[in-house]
């Protein structure tokens, strides 16, 4: 058994089969408190073990561990009122060889990026207010030079680093640099399963095979994989595809988010998921959760229980230096050359918009400030 919290008077322990243990006198007391963080692992296989470590997902740092605990505190605290940014996501640069359908970065067509100066600093000051999580974007992070360096920076026994990539980029020599320099989980995204298809909708020939030779290569390196998804009308139905894919090629985590009319997608109000695909992804959770080769990570179930993390437990910081209380809403609130991140987050948190317990830009009433 792997403890997920462990104190005199209540502690909570994690066996790796998913098996959960709540103990101590304070057990029914604190349970209400920890609900959000619990029900992630309910009924759930961890990814990995060593006997030392559990690894429950790419999505979290391992347990038990330092960082770990630094997680349990927010959770605590944030049920208290006292919100930190659990999750930031850093876009490095705006430069990509790739024209998503759906990307959710402006176009601006400056090509600007972040110093790795400003990297660094963006990770000691998010750091330092108790973040977790930090994950690298762009644009494509594979063609940021000082990709290494910036990852190399943040520490492991505070906060675990991840990166989103559509795989180009991503050889052999990247994926070793990577692993060395302290990279936790590579999120590899993928529109279909099939070449054609997924192609078109990243804007270029050749993209689906970058994606799965970025696969074997962070694996080879010793990475965690998870395979990301952005789930539209247009690949719903293709579930158990990408769930075959993720078995093939060896991936520990396959994951999905429902697409946001946002960035390039955002006059497409209407073009998401309808009542009947979400009955699809239920259909298929409930089916992968049975079959049990790959953990399957659901972000819209998962926020049915956490709410939107926006401007809550997540930030996002623009390559123009721009804060914003995620990468879909593209209102800022503040620019790190100018204000600390803690000024501009307590300027976020004073909005109360951002408690909400659905994503924010599919509501129509919160669109009219865009």
């Amino acid at each position: 058994m792997y403890p997920l919290y462990k104190r005199p008077w209540f502690s909570v322990w994690l066996d790796a089969n998913g098996r959960m243990a709540m103990k101590g006198i304070l057990a029914p007391v604190v349970k209400p408190f920890t609900s959000d963080l619990l029900d992630i692992f309910e009924n759930s296989i961890p990814i990995g073990e060593n006997g030392k470590e559990l690894i429950f997902s790419t999505w979290m740092p391992p347990i038990p561990g330092k960082a770990f605990d630094r997680l349990v505190k927010s959770q605590f605290n944030a049920r208290l009122g006292k919100n930190i940014p659990d999750q930031v996501t850093i876009s490095v640069t705006e430069e990509c060889p790739n024209r998503c359908i759906h990307c959710a970065l402006p176009d601006t067509d400056n090509r600007e990026s972040l110093s790795p100066d400003e990297v660094t600093d963006i990770i000691d000051q998010v750091i330092e207010m108790g973040t977790t999580m930090i994950i690298f974007d762009g644009g494509e992070p594979m063609v940021y030079p000082e990709l290494a360096e910036v990852v190399s920076h943040v520490d492991p026994d505070k906060a675990i680093a991840t990166v989103f990539t559509s795989g180009t980029g991503l050889t052999r020599e990247m994926a070793e640099s990577l692993r060395s320099a302290g990279m936790f989980a590579v999120n590899v995204s993928l529109d279909s399963p099939y070449q054609e298809e997924h192609d078109r909708m990243r804007g270029r020939s050749g993209v689906f095979d970058d994606a799965l030779a970025a696969i074997k290569n962070s694996l080879a390196a010793g990475m965690l994989v998870n395979i990301y998804v952005v789930l539209s009308p247009m690949n719903v139905n293709d579930l158990r595809e990408f769930y075959a894919l993720a078995v093939e090629t060896g991936a520990h985590e396959l994951s999905f988010y429902e697409i946001v009319p946002t960035g390039r997608w955002i006059d497409h109000e209407s073009d998401v998921l309808s009542d009947l695909d979400r009955e699809t992804l239920d259909s298929f959770v409930k089916w992968a959760a049975d079959d049990g080769r790959v953990r399957v990570f659901s972000i819209p179930h998962a926020m049915k229980t956490t709410g939107c993390f926006a401007g809550r437990r997540w930030i996002h910081i623009t390559p123009q230096g721009d804060v914003l209380p995620c990468a879909c809403i593209p209102i800022s609130y503040g620019n790190i050359r100018e204000e600390s991140i803690r000024t501009i987050w307590k300027r976020i948190r004073k909005d109360s918009a951002y408690n909400a317990k659905s994503c924010l830009m599919r509501d129509h009433e919160f669109r009219r400030r865009l």
